[in-house]
């Protein structure tokens, strides 16, 4: 037989290897580096299991011994889900840190409240219909810059400073820097405004400071 004209082979060797050799060989070299150069010890994905294998906990796949896991770690599919990981590792870590950049909500400053605004109540009868209604009257001097009274009605169940009584109901008034005020009247429905605008109604006299506000009993 002619060995001599055979390409890339000369007398006495084994012939030009194949892929799969080369590939058996490329592992092995792959093993001998990381078995010189990687400390398992600090490898976060190594497991051994209760059977003497080696589990890659990142790619799920079991090696029969240090050498064969060590390859595996060399290899593409070890390496590219490396790489998934810490691209979603670094976007968890910025989702974590938007919101610290995001600027706060502003918050409120606490005023020093000055005490209780002086008022005038008044009982008051419709000349036509006989109703019987209230008239507030509200001074507020020393009231903030470019505030208006605020007003709401309270049931008598929803304020925690007396026992609830149900024949009562509150009509409460804030305005900064005053201390909150709140009256206590008749748990009886009121006219609306939008049904009698001449008798229930509020006012607000930006130039004397002062509110007032009325409305009848139906």
């Amino acid at each position: 037989m002619d060995y001599q004209n055979r390409a890339g082979a000369n007398k006495g060797s084994g012939g030009v290897a194949g892929s799969s050799e080369t590939a058996v060989d490329r592992r092995e070299r792959l093993r001998k580096l990381a078995l010189e150069t990687i400390d398992l010890a600090k490898d976060p994905y190594i497991l051994r299991t209760h059977l003497g294998t080696l589990e890659c906990r990142l790619c799920l796949t079991l090696h029969v011994n240090e050498g064969s896991y060590l390859a595996h770690t060399q290899g593409k599919k070890h390496q590219t889900n490396l790489a998934r990981r810490a691209a979603r590792d670094n976007h968890e870590q910025l989702m974590l840190e938007a919101p610290k950049a995001m600027p706060s909500t502003v918050r409120k400053k606490v005023f020093v409240k000055i005490g209780r605004p002086g008022y005038k109540i008044v009982k008051i009868r419709d000349p036509v219909t006989q109703q019987l209604g209230l008239l507030f009257t509200v001074s507020l001097p020393e009231i903030k810059h470019g505030e208006r009274p605020r007003r709401r009605f309270m049931s008598a169940f929803e304020q925690k400073r007396e026992i609830p009584n149900r024949a009562l109901q509150y009509l409460v008034l804030a305005a900064e820097p005053y201390e909150t005020i709140a009256f206590a009247i008749p748990a009886k429905d009121m006219t609306d405004e939008d049904e009698d605008p001449e008798t229930t109604w509020e006012h607000w006299d930006p130039d004397e400071k002062v509110y007032s506000c009325q409305f009848l009993f139906k």
